[in-house]
Order: C-alpha cells, then structure tokens, then sequence
C-alpha cells in the first residue's frame, strides 16, 4: 500500500450484528515531536494532513471561551447599562471615600447693635445725639502706636451698623486723657470730624476739601521712614482747632501748649506725634464715606480708656 492511501471502509451495519468500530490511522510527522490521530481515510490529495496538538485545542477552547464571556457581558450591560457602575461606585465608596469641594460659607452681614461694642457709658454719651457716622480707633494698649479703626453708620432706629475694620497707627508714646504740645501721645476722647483736605486732589468726599501744596510733608518718621505722601489727604480732628476751618487753619482755641494740628492722614508705616494714620486705600474710603449731613465724629483712645 503507498503511503498515506486509504484503508477499506467500514463494514455495512445489519440488524443482528452491531456495527464494528471505525478504526484510525496514525500519522507520524515529519517532525519526531508532532504526532497526530487522524481519521482512518487520509487526505485526498496526497498532501500530509494538519497536525493537532493537545496545547492548539486547549487555546482554541479558551478563546472561543473568552468570546462568549464578552458577548453575554455586552449583552448584559446594554440591557442594564446602571448596574455595573453602580456596583463600581458602592465597591469603590467603601474602600476610599470621595472627597467634595465645599464652597465657601457667604460673608454674613455685621450685626448692629444699640450701642457700640467696646464704648463705655462715659465716651457713649459724649457721642451726640444727630451723629450718624463714629470712626471708632481702638489702641491696643495706653503705651502702643498699634490701633484699629472701624467706622459705623447709625441708621433711623438708633442702631449702629460697622463697616469693615482697619489697621490703624497713633502716636509713639500711646494714649492720653489730657493732650499737650509734643507730649507724643494722641488724646483721648470723641472729636467731631467736619474738614479735609490734602496734597492731592479731592477723591470724591462731600466734607469741604482744602486742596493745597501746603499739605506736602518732608523728612522721615520715628522709625526711620520717609514721610512723603503722608498729607497727600487728611481729615482733621476737631481737637483745640475751629470746627470747619481748614485743616491748615492754625486757631487754637485751648492755647499752642495744648497742642494742635491733629489729623487722620495717610500711613507712613510708623508711629504718629499724635495723628491716626489708615492707609492710602482706605483714607480715600473713609473721605467718600464721611457725609457732613451725618454729623461724623471720631471715637478714639486705648481700649481700657474706651470702656469708661
């Protein structure tokens, strides 16, 4: 017989006898580590026959396998597209938890009150009745230039409304009950607010506005720094001066040994002989807050002194 020829075929089958079983060729490779089982018929055309090993058909098995996995599971999400991500979102919430920006609480409005917090009986009373506008300038101590300030507005009720506060300096030495020339110490005390004026041009206040280069400031401060730019707008204290008069105005009505020329002007970063001084930004603030009509006045000492 030549090689790879067919061997007979089966016998027919009949009732009283079962049918033989079909018997198998074995091919051998030409490859001595490849042997196949093939069917008892060899190829047709005389060409060796593919050779199947055990490791093909397991492959084929698991891809095959693989491929259905991944049909029933698209299946599955199309028909319930929000399980899986449900279940991804409950299994990922109990092992890490998911962290949410907060936004930040809204400012909530300053509380107005009856009388102003940190004023006494005896500098609360000194606040006349038709004022409707206190600057109010809290020293940190009766020996400390460092202070604060924050202007209210009364409204028709009587209750007084604050604006933001300020950070604020006063003169070298602290705080005194009684003023005198070159003592270095701001007074104590509530002082009407009823004239401004600067080297600069007005910003826009409704107080009387004394635009003027007598205003310009030289030299340099207690601690060394320039002073330039410090007048360049002021508000006057009506301490020993004429109310309404020009912050230049050179009146003393106490006398010169009580001291004079007190404003609140522009900060030069240091202590004062006896003035307050905001910064730049927040003395033009304060002069397009100050209304003549409202009667402003300025409350002003070391916070101890204040609750008198």
């Amino acid at each position: 017989m030549p090689p790879y020829a067919p061997a007979a075929g089966p016998e027919p089958r009949s009732r009283s006898a079962p049918a033989a079983p079909q018997q198998r060729t074995r091919y051998v490779s030409e490859r001595p580590d490849r042997v196949d089982d093939g069917p008892s018929a060899g190829p047709p055309d005389g060409r060796p026959p593919r050779h199947r090993t055990p490791d093909r058909d397991r492959l084929t098995w698991l891809i095959c396998a693989g491929v259905g996995l991944g049909v029933l599971g698209t299946t599955a999400l199309y028909a319930n597209p929000g399980a899986m991500f449900r279940s991804t979102r409950s299994a990922s919430a109990e092992v890490r938890p998911t962290h949410h920006a907060v936004a930040p609480p809204a400012a909530q409005p300053q509380p107005s009150v009856r009388r102003l917090p940190g004023i006494g009986a005896r500098f609360g009373s000194a606040i006349p009745a038709n004022a409707r506008q206190a600057l109010v300038v809290v020293g940190q101590g009766p020996g400390s230039w460092m202070s604060t300030a924050t202007l209210w507005s009364r409204d028709d009720h009587g209750d007084w409304h604050p604006s933001e506060t300020w950070t604020a300096h006063n003169a070298l030495r602290g705080w005194t009950p009684s003023h005198r020339m070159d003592d270095l110490r701001s007074p104590i005390g509530v002082f009407s607010l009823t004239a401004a004026g600067g080297l600069a041009p007005n910003p826009g206040t409704r107080l009387p506005y004394d635009h003027s280069p007598a205003f310009r400031a030289v030299g340099a401060g207690f601690e060394g720094e320039p002073l330039t730019g410090s007048f360049d707008y002021v508000v006057a204290i009506d301490y020993n001066r004429v109310p309404g008069s020009s912050p230049l105005d050179p009146r003393t009505p106490l006398g010169r040994g009580r001291g004079a020329g007190l404003w609140v002007h522009v900060d030069h970063q240091g202590p004062t002989h006896g003035c307050v001084a905001l910064s730049r930004e927040h003395m033009v603030e304060l002069l397009r807050k100050l209304d003549p009509a409202a009667h402003p006045v300025i409350v002003m000492g070391d916070r101890a002194a204040l609750r008198q």
